[in-house]
């Protein structure tokens, strides 16, 4: 029976990838080409006659043997010659001879088949440990993963054991060792998921293997799967309560899932508070009898909103809003951040005008009329010395998409109406045609509206913003 050689138990402990490589001792012999120089070797046959082809000057010094050998083929032919050397064999189709033969590929699969099922995984298993030795994970995790073949291969091609209950013990064995030492290079290679997955399969073999509690732990912890994490380290705890390893494990888990919580819990905090803010907003919005409306593409405004100040959570607090001014004649635009309810008009177009582009110097405060579009769709005219809440409230104005629009148009227009038809194109007085009458009411904004029109705002050229 062959004997098993495992990986010390604190191997894992003991790994420190950041370790430097071991430096070579002087008087050695270095690798290179200077080492194979003076041999009178060469790595393939001479074409003698590619090599004259290629020496054009007859004065020329003779080229040494080895170099001769790879200067008198091509690249391809080169490349062709090393796939049949098992090292550097990357094709194994194009492998063979004109026979399609390859004896050092025969010799060396006949090997790996020499023994039984067992001594075979065995041996992979082995040639994986020693790989490990020398941190070298992917040749590795190969030779694990050939050995985990090797014990499932549905072909038999292997010698007959002398007693197949011992056989079966040691594949059930290999199998599980296999598994958990892939599970170490997966592990180091950051697969972290085929990682809890060996762990899994040697715990098929071995509920108590520590290991596989260990590593999966680990893996689990980098995928950020705390609760799984806590669960695996627990369980190898169970199983040896003095593992260095587990409770080191353990120890990290446990600070990163109480970070995590904290993390939740302020998080849970914020939205609570939104929640409270948002719930407050409205009932200070209805208390009010201001209308708000949503529609499917709000504009951009960054971080400016309906708020309540100094206290977003008291319903008493002041409430403030965004607003346009839009100066429909001029396609202009003013945008202000915060419009408190307890601000008139004039309050904010005193400190706007006079308007950069206003070179008529037709807008000022006391020479423009301003309105607002109604729920309705039609326009009433908003007193510029009446507060913004005494404008809004009553239902019959709306403000939408949290933003307040109101339309300033001068007197000095020879009739204001022109400014609605800027907004109405359709009601334009045309020869020979009556114009319709117009959706407006210009008495104030607690008027009835004699008639409902749809509209849509008058489209905003520059835009200026006040804070």
């Amino acid at each position: 029976m062959s004997r098993i050689e495992e990986l010390p138990d604190d191997f894992d402990e003991s790994l420190n990838l950041n370790k430097a490589p071991p430096e070579v001792a002087q008087g050695l012999p270095q690798p290179g080409f200077d080492a194979f120089a003076p041999t009178n070797e060469i790595p393939f046959p001479i074409n003698e006659e590619a090599l004259k082809a290629r020496q054009t000057d007859p004065n020329a010094p003779e080229l040494p043997p080895a170099i001769a050998a790879i200067q008198s083929h091509t690249s391809e032919e080169l490349m062709a010659m090393m796939n049949k050397t098992p090292l550097f064999m990357t094709d194994i189709e194009n492998a063979g001879d004109e026979k399609g033969e390859n004896v050092l590929l025969d010799a060396l699969q006949a090997l790996q088949n020499e023994g039984t099922r067992g001594e075979v995984a065995n041996t992979f298993k082995g040639q994986g440990n020693e790989a490990v030795q020398e941190l070298k994970w992917i040749d590795a995790k190969e030779f694990y993963t050939k050995a985990i073949a090797v014990i499932n291969a549905k072909e038999d091609k292997w010698e007959v054991p002398e007693d197949p209950e011992e056989e079966a013990a040691l594949l059930r064995k290999l199998e599980e060792a296999s598994h958990i030492n892939r599970a170490l290079c997966n592990l180091e290679l950051g697969n972290y998921r085929s990682c809890t997955l060996d762990c899994a399969a040697a715990l098929k073999f071995n509920p108590k293997n520590v290991k596989a509690f260990y590593r999966s732990s680990l893996a689990l912890f980098k995928l950020d799967k705390v609760a799984e994490a806590e669960d695996a380290a627990a369980r190898g705890l169970a199983i040896d309560p003095e593992s260095k390893a587990l409770k080191e494990s353990a120890k990290k888990i446990a600070e990163r899932k109480a970070l995590l919580e904290r993390a939740a819990a302020r998080k849970q905090a914020e939205e609570e508070k939104v929640r409270k803010q948002k719930m407050v907003l409205s009932t200070a919005l209805r208390a009010r009898q201001i209308r708000t409306r949503k529609t499917d593409q709000p504009p951009d405004m960054e971080d400016a909103k309906i708020r309540l100040v100094p206290d977003p959570l008291s319903p008493e607090s002041t409430i403030e809003f965004p607003t346009v001014f839009l100066y429909p004649m001029e396609a202009q635009s003013d945008f202000i951040k915060s419009f408190s309810e307890m601000n008139a008009i004039e309050d904010h177009l005193s400190y706007i005008f006079p308007l950069p582009w206003d070179t008529k110097k037709e807008y000022t405060v006391e020479g423009v009329e301003c309105f607002m579009q109604t729920v309705s769709g039609g326009l009433i005219k908003a007193g510029k010395k009446l507060p913004l809440l005494q404008i809004l409230s009553g239902g019959k104005v709306e403000v939408v998409d949290e933003l307040v629009s109101i339309h300033v148009v001068p007197l000095s227009k020879t009739d204001p109406v022109d400014f609605l038809w800027t907004l109405f194109p359709q009601y334009h007085h045309t020869p020979g045609r009556s114009a319709a009458p117009l959706p407006i009411n210009l008495s104030g904004p607690t008027a009835e509206q004699p008639e409902v029109i749809k509209c849509n705002n008058a489209s905003a050229g520059n835009k200026r913003s006040h804070l």
